[in-house]
Protein backbone atom coordinates (compact mmCIF):
# COMPACT_ATOMS: atom_id res chain seq x y z
CA UNK A 1 0.00 0.00 0.00
CA UNK A 2 1.45 3.64 -0.51
CA UNK A 3 0.61 5.36 2.35
CA UNK A 4 0.25 9.42 2.19
CA UNK A 5 4.40 10.53 1.57
CA UNK A 6 3.71 13.26 4.31
CA UNK A 7 2.34 10.77 6.83
CA UNK A 8 5.57 8.62 6.37
CA UNK A 9 7.83 11.73 6.78
CA UNK A 10 6.29 12.57 9.75
CA UNK A 11 6.19 8.47 10.98
CA UNK A 12 9.98 8.82 10.52
CA UNK A 13 10.51 12.51 12.90
CA UNK A 14 8.37 10.32 15.44
CA UNK A 15 10.81 7.28 15.11
CA UNK A 16 13.86 9.48 15.68
CA UNK A 17 12.12 10.33 19.05
CA UNK A 18 11.37 7.30 20.25
CA UNK A 19 14.57 5.77 19.27
CA UNK A 20 16.32 9.27 21.25
CA UNK A 21 14.38 8.19 23.68
CA UNK A 22 15.21 4.64 24.07
CA UNK A 23 19.16 5.76 24.11
CA UNK A 24 18.13 8.59 26.55
CA UNK A 25 17.09 5.75 29.12
CA UNK A 26 19.14 3.40 28.28
CA UNK A 27 22.31 5.57 29.67
CA UNK A 28 19.59 6.71 32.26
CA UNK A 29 19.68 3.43 33.98
CA UNK A 30 22.99 1.84 33.42
CA UNK A 31 23.47 5.48 35.44
CA UNK A 32 21.02 4.07 37.95
CA UNK A 33 22.47 0.84 38.07
CA UNK A 34 26.31 1.82 39.01
CA UNK A 35 24.88 3.89 41.79
CA UNK A 36 22.87 1.19 43.29
CA UNK A 37 19.13 2.28 42.35
CA UNK A 38 17.82 -0.88 41.63
CA UNK A 39 14.11 0.06 41.44
CA UNK A 40 15.41 2.99 38.77
CA UNK A 41 17.02 1.24 36.80
CA UNK A 42 14.53 -1.70 36.57
CA UNK A 43 11.76 1.27 35.77
CA UNK A 44 13.44 3.04 33.53
CA UNK A 45 15.47 0.14 31.58
CA UNK A 46 11.58 -1.40 31.02
CA UNK A 47 11.00 2.16 29.78
CA UNK A 48 13.80 2.12 27.32
CA UNK A 49 12.14 -1.25 25.86
CA UNK A 50 8.45 0.62 25.48
CA UNK A 51 10.30 2.70 23.39
CA UNK A 52 11.61 0.46 21.10
CA UNK A 53 8.20 -1.45 20.66
CA UNK A 54 6.83 2.30 20.12
CA UNK A 55 9.96 1.81 17.76
CA UNK A 56 9.16 -0.96 16.16
CA UNK A 57 5.10 0.09 15.81
CA UNK A 58 5.94 2.89 13.79
CA UNK A 59 8.92 0.65 11.65
CA UNK A 60 6.13 -1.79 10.42
CA UNK A 61 3.75 1.17 9.36
CA UNK A 62 5.99 3.19 7.96
CA UNK A 63 6.86 -0.24 5.57
CA UNK A 64 3.34 -0.81 5.31
CA UNK A 65 2.51 2.33 3.64
CA UNK A 66 5.65 1.84 1.40
CA UNK A 67 8.03 4.35 3.42
CA UNK A 68 11.92 3.27 4.35
CA UNK A 69 12.47 4.02 7.94
CA UNK A 70 15.01 6.06 9.30
CA UNK A 71 16.58 4.12 12.03
CA UNK A 72 19.83 6.48 11.67
CA UNK A 73 18.23 9.67 12.49
CA UNK A 74 18.28 10.71 16.48
CA UNK A 75 17.62 13.95 18.29
CA UNK A 76 19.46 15.03 20.69
CA UNK A 77 19.09 13.36 24.15
CA UNK A 78 20.09 15.19 27.60
CA UNK A 79 22.09 13.30 30.19
CA UNK A 80 21.50 14.23 33.37
CA UNK A 81 23.89 13.89 36.09
CA UNK A 82 21.84 13.74 39.43
CA UNK A 83 18.57 11.46 39.77
CA UNK A 84 16.71 14.94 39.57
CA UNK A 85 18.19 15.67 36.31
CA UNK A 86 17.67 12.64 35.00
CA UNK A 87 13.89 12.31 35.82
CA UNK A 88 13.47 15.65 34.22
CA UNK A 89 14.80 15.34 31.04
CA UNK A 90 13.05 12.08 30.72
CA UNK A 91 9.77 13.88 31.26
CA UNK A 92 10.90 16.48 28.64
CA UNK A 93 11.54 13.25 26.03
CA UNK A 94 8.04 12.22 26.79
CA UNK A 95 6.49 15.93 26.76
CA UNK A 96 7.90 16.67 23.42
CA UNK A 97 6.95 13.48 21.94
CA UNK A 98 3.37 13.54 23.30
CA UNK A 99 3.07 17.07 21.46
CA UNK A 100 4.62 15.16 18.36
CA UNK A 101 2.10 12.29 18.79
CA UNK A 102 -1.00 15.00 18.82
CA UNK A 103 0.52 16.80 16.35
CA UNK A 104 1.12 13.45 13.31
CA UNK A 105 -2.95 11.96 14.76
CA UNK A 106 -4.51 15.54 13.76
CA UNK A 107 -2.23 15.26 10.48
CA UNK A 108 -3.63 11.64 10.00
CA UNK A 109 -7.04 12.35 11.11
CA UNK A 110 -6.77 15.30 7.99
CA UNK A 111 -6.20 12.88 5.42
CA UNK A 112 -8.36 9.86 6.98
CA UNK A 113 -5.56 7.69 7.86
CA UNK A 114 -7.21 6.66 10.39
CA UNK A 115 -5.45 2.81 10.54
CA UNK A 116 -2.43 4.95 11.41
CA UNK A 117 -4.06 7.37 13.75
CA UNK A 118 -5.58 4.72 15.43
CA UNK A 119 -1.97 3.30 16.07
CA UNK A 120 -0.79 6.20 17.54
CA UNK A 121 -3.12 7.10 20.09
CA UNK A 122 -2.20 3.67 21.83
CA UNK A 123 1.29 4.85 21.44
CA UNK A 124 0.12 8.33 23.00
CA UNK A 125 -2.23 7.00 25.94
CA UNK A 126 1.22 5.26 26.86
CA UNK A 127 3.25 8.27 26.38
CA UNK A 128 0.75 10.29 28.92
CA UNK A 129 -0.78 7.78 31.25
CA UNK A 130 2.25 5.76 31.71
CA UNK A 131 5.16 7.25 31.05
CA UNK A 132 5.14 11.21 31.22
CA UNK A 133 2.80 10.04 34.86
CA UNK A 134 5.55 7.96 36.47
CA UNK A 135 8.05 10.53 36.19
CA UNK A 136 5.76 13.42 36.99
CA UNK A 137 4.66 10.99 39.81
CA UNK A 138 8.99 10.89 40.48
CA UNK A 139 9.77 14.19 40.53
CA UNK A 140 6.48 14.77 43.38
CA UNK A 141 7.84 12.11 45.84
CA UNK A 142 11.22 14.02 45.51
CA UNK A 143 9.49 17.10 46.86
CA UNK A 144 7.15 15.53 49.11
CA UNK A 145 10.46 13.19 50.96
CA UNK A 146 13.30 14.79 50.23
CA UNK A 147 16.27 13.53 47.48
CA UNK A 148 17.58 11.52 50.51
CA UNK A 149 14.69 9.40 51.43
CA UNK A 150 13.50 9.10 48.20
CA UNK A 151 16.81 7.51 46.65
CA UNK A 152 16.96 5.68 49.94
CA UNK A 153 13.53 3.79 49.01
CA UNK A 154 14.47 3.05 45.75
CA UNK A 155 17.79 1.32 46.37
Amino acid sequence: MQGHPKIIELLNALLAEELSAADQYFIHAEMYKDQGLQQLFQRIDHEREDELEHARTLIARILFLGGVPNVAKRVPIVVGQDVPAMLRSDLEVEYRVGDLLKSVIAHCESVQDFVTRNELMVLLEETENDHAHWLEQQLKLIELTGLENYQQSRM
